[in-house]
């Protein structure tokens, strides 16, 4: 299987852009890979951006935020009030704030699924290749009730301890969403040991994305 080195320059550390629709949707969708790529580059600037809240929601998030990117220290954590479950209409006030995001340069953008089922997402997808148009951009899986998992190409692997902290992190900390039938550490673990065994991930589990456009240096 190819491997191929994630965003580092070389002549300084990768700024990292991770893009959610909703307070949970990073940690779910890549908070494994966030973990192993702040290992590897702990001097990486991040920018993290949570699109809509609420009161309870902001505070988990950014308690969230602040457990994943403890020791980052060029960090922007950003939880925005965008109405949940109506970004169809609120698309142009979002692809606004999306332009803004612009002045970080990230060299990778970690977004949503683009034909996600879950419209929040699937809107958040889409603003992203339409404002990030010459970046890396992967995008990342979330379950739900509307199904739309699929095949994607690009694999990282997770460590037993990454995997372990990153479901512990979720049922500890998103105390509003363990009422859901499908927020268990089942269901999360279930879809990293999919995703492990179809890149044949050294400890059995990992993380997913599509990836649209890829240039490889030659």
């Amino acid at each position: 299987m190819l491997t191929v080195d994630l965003g580092a320059t070389g002549a300084r550390p990768p700024r990292l852009l991770f893009i959610g629709a909703h307070c949970d949707d990073i940690e779910i969708g890549c908070g494994g890979t966030v973990i192993e790529l702040l290992r590897r580059y702990p001097d990486a600037s991040v920018h993290w951006v949570v699109l809509s809240s609420g009161a309870q929601r902001r505070q988990e998030a950014s308690r969230a935020a602040q457990a994943l990117l403890r020791g980052v220290r060029d960090k922007v954590v950003s939880i925005q009030d965008f109405r949940g479950s109506y970004f169809p209409s609120e698309q142009p006030a979002i692809k606004d704030y999306f332009e803004t995001l612009k002045a970080f340069q990230p060299d990778v953008v970690f977004t949503h699924f683009r034909d996600d089922l879950h419209q929040d997402h699937r809107i958040t997808g889409e603003l992203t290749w339409n404002t990030f148009r010459d970046h890396l951009i992967l995008e990342y899986e979330i379950p739900k009730f509307d199904g739309g998992l699929g095949s994607p190409s690009v694999f990282v692997p997770i460590s037993q301890a990454a995997r372990k902290r990153k479901v512990d992190l979720l049922m500890r900390t998103f105390k509003t969403q363990l009422g859901r039938s499908w927020f268990t550490r089942e269901t999360f673990d279930a879809i990293m040991r999919l995703r492990g065994i179809e890149c044949n991930a050294p400890s059995g589990y990992a993380e997913a994305f599509y990836s649209r456009k890829l240039v490889l240096s030659t």
